[in-house]
């Protein structure tokens, strides 16, 4: 596996680990009276926005990112990925820095026990909006370009990405279907260390990310 690949693994990890999508996810699921159908609509949102972002973005982008030489990327590749990083790097300390915000966490239970009451429709729009991988998507766009895919490499890459970053909803909706009580008590402690530990465990993710984005853009500026 190349540096590339470690870098789009390393997307793919942290949209699935994003705190914002796994606080969502969950919450749909907790608030809901009928969690399997507002959890299955909002999957399904989530899954058609990123499967679309990623056909236009294959007509739109392409191969363009990829290099003659996988090792050196090109040099607007190498700049975007230093200042992504260095982004990457500021959001991280600033957030980790900010004390956790009890409004801001019961705002959004209340926006999700509208949504979970909401029909069909509104719920798949939610999870177009809400439970994509967000900023994630345009570092995965590049990582796949940078790869130099074929047809069907590019659906394989985009697919893996798709739909491991929604793993941790498509895995609790399968569990409500086998056991639904015990997977409703084990979503709500989730809920709880998600509330604890969510933030930690994305910022190391995140800054991995960086890390790794860093050292491609300095192997393309000093080549």
């Amino acid at each position: 596996m190349g540096w590339i690949d470690t870098e789009l693994v390393l997307v793919t990890i942290a949209a699935m680990l994003s705190p914002t999508t796994l606080t969502f996810s969950t919450l749909v699921l907790v608030l809901s009276d009928r969690p399997f159908r507002a959890g299955f609509w909002f999957y399904l949102g989530a899954l058609v926005a990123t499967l679309a972002i990623g056909v236009i973005a294959a007509i739109v982008l392409g191969d363009a990112a990829a290099s003659s030489h996988p090792s050196t990327p090109k040099r607007w590749v190498a700049i975007v990925d230093v200042v992504a990083a260095a982004w990457i790097l500021t959001w991280v300390t600033r957030v980790m820095r900010q004390p956790r915000n009890p409004a801001r966490t019961a705002a959004m239970m209340e926006q999700m026990r509208r949504v979970t009451a909401s029909p069909a429709i509104a719920i798949v729009g939610a999870g177009a909006t809400l439970a994509n991988p967000g900023g994630f998507i345009p570092l995965a766009l590049k990582e796949i370009s940078e790869l130099d895919p074929s047809r069907a490499g590019y659906v394989a890459d985009w697919l893996f990405f798709a739909f491991v970053s929604l793993l941790p909803l498509s895995v609790a909706l399968v569990l409500l279907l086998v056991a639904r009580e015990w997977t409703e008590r084990l979503l709500e402690g989730a809920r709880g260390w998600l509330e604890l530990h969510a933030r930690t465990v994305a910022a190391v993710l995140l800054v991995l990310v960086s890390l790794a984005l860093l050292r491609n853009g300095i192997a393309g500026l000093t080549a």
